[in-house]
């Protein structure tokens, strides 16, 4: 009729239809989910953008520097934390003009290896030269004493005020907890065993070939200089400051297994709230407001922090390493030749129990955003066109195309004012 095609006599089947249907819901689901997890991160980057446009105070001063700690979670890679980073933290990070550092861990203890050098190095800065005439026990030529010492070579003044530490994840927190507890409460000088082990690692490392397109083989990851068991037998060092660095413990949801596809499926459409909630905490760390951790009847707030993510850790992290082979206890330099102590099974600090002293949870501070800095960031409205997709921009643009091509705009020739002389 007129040319048109006929209209269909009847509807599609009942698969087509249940077909349809799922598949319109989970894209709507989908699309909503991720529009509004844009707009949640947008709010909180919106609500700290006036930090960036503070004025330093002098051309030489340094902006305030946090330190972020990652760490491959279990039984997956380093790629999985750095993109939970890049979705959910940097948005907000970036948004307030924050400079941040990373420390990166591989596997498990790299983080409280260098939380604990990082507090040791602290010590021995308090505590100036040592009076006995002896050398350092600091490493030399390290990262930061290179940055420092082209810092005082340029006179840059270093930054006086409250840093902080954003800790991604709990098997990350619960190496961060256990790094401070070593670094302030462990000796300053490694014990002989592990003195002797890193001695035989740089022996080693320097006696290895090296390779044209690469660095030397790196040493391995150094032991703790103590134990939980010895916290309490650690006498206090004088130069700890009254309070340590705020820090803040992120959630990184990370669950694996087939038979955990229910779980990550509901997740995997609430990122929404995670965004957030990780953007409401980020904000507290760019607005620099904290509080102390409170303590319970039965544990300290640190205990309980991310607790509820070790549910998700696969079962091998609770299980104990296998003894080693006897072909294993032969290194690569020769037979006979066994292993450095600090190639032995390390400490399980993801499956053991969070260990604190009272004298180090209590000077413990972490980051909280104020209530009334959280009300006006509830107040911003996020424009639709910062977080719409790429369909309805393009569908937004060519809409305003016709319309300014149908009134002419787009045609006409700008000449100015013809009425100035």
């Amino acid at each position: 009729m007129l040319g048109l095609p006929a209209l269909p006599r009847k509807l599609p089947s009942r698969n087509w239809l249940i077909f349809w249907a799922v598949t319109t819901t989970l894209s709507a689901g989908i699309i909503y989910d991720r529009r509004e997890k844009r707009r949640a991160t947008a709010r909180w980057a919106a609500a700290v953008a006036p930090l960036a446009r503070e004025p330093l105070p002098n051309p030489l001063a340094l902006p305030r520097r946090i330190t972020v700690y990652l760490e491959a979670p279990p039984a997956d890679g380093l790629r999985v934390a750095q993109d939970h980073f890049a979705e959910y933290v940097r948005p907000v990070l970036a948004a307030s003009g924050l400079d941040w550092e990373f420390v990166v861990g591989r596997r498990e203890g790299d983080v409280r290896a260098v939380v604990a050098e990082r507090a040791r190095r602290a010590r021995r800065a308090a505590e100036g030269p040592r009076q006995d005439g002896a050398a350092d026990d600091s490493p030399d030529d390290s990262p930061e004493d290179q940055i420092e010492a082209v810092r005082r070579r340029n006179q840059t003044p270093k930054y006086d005020g409250v840093r902080g530490d954003v800790v991604l994840g709990r098997h990350t927190w619960k190496e961060y907890v256990r790094g401070l507890h070593e670094g302030w409460l462990g000796p300053l000088a490694p014990p002989p065993e592990v003195e002797s082990a890193l001695a035989e690692a740089k022996r080693a490392n320097e006696s290895a070939p090296q390779e044209a397109d690469g660095p030397k083989r790196p040493p391995p990851q150094p032991r703790p200089y103590n134990a939980p068991e010895q916290y309490t037998a650690s006498p206090l060092p004088q130069p700890i400051p009254a309070e340590l660095a705020p820090s803040l413990p992120v959630r990184f949801p990370h669950l694996l297994g087939f038979l955990s596809t229910p779980t990550r499926m509901r997740r995997f459409f609430g990122r929404r709230y995670l965004a957030d909630e990780i953007g409401r905490e980020v904000a507290s760390v760019c607005f620099c407001t904290y509080r102390d951790y409170r303590e319970g009847a039965d544990a300290y707030e640190q205990e309980l922090a991310l607790a509820h993510e070790e549910k998700d850790w696969v079962k091998s992290v609770w299980k104990d390493p296998p003894p080693p082979k006897a072909s294993d206890d032969q290194s690569l330099g020769g037979e006979g030749e066994t292993k450095s102590p600090m190639e032995q099974p390390r400490e399980k600090i993801w499956a053991s129990a969070m260990v604190l002293d009272p004298r180090i949870a209590g000077r413990m501070r972490r980051f909280e955003l104020q209530p009334d800095e959280e009300a006006r960031a509830r107040r911003i409205v996020v424009p639709e066109e910062e977080i719409e997709g790429w369909i309805k921009g393009s569908l937004r643009g060519l809409w305003r195309y016709g319309v300014q091509s149908w009134k002419g705009d787009q045609h006409k020739v700008n000449l100015g004012n013809l009425d100035e002389d």
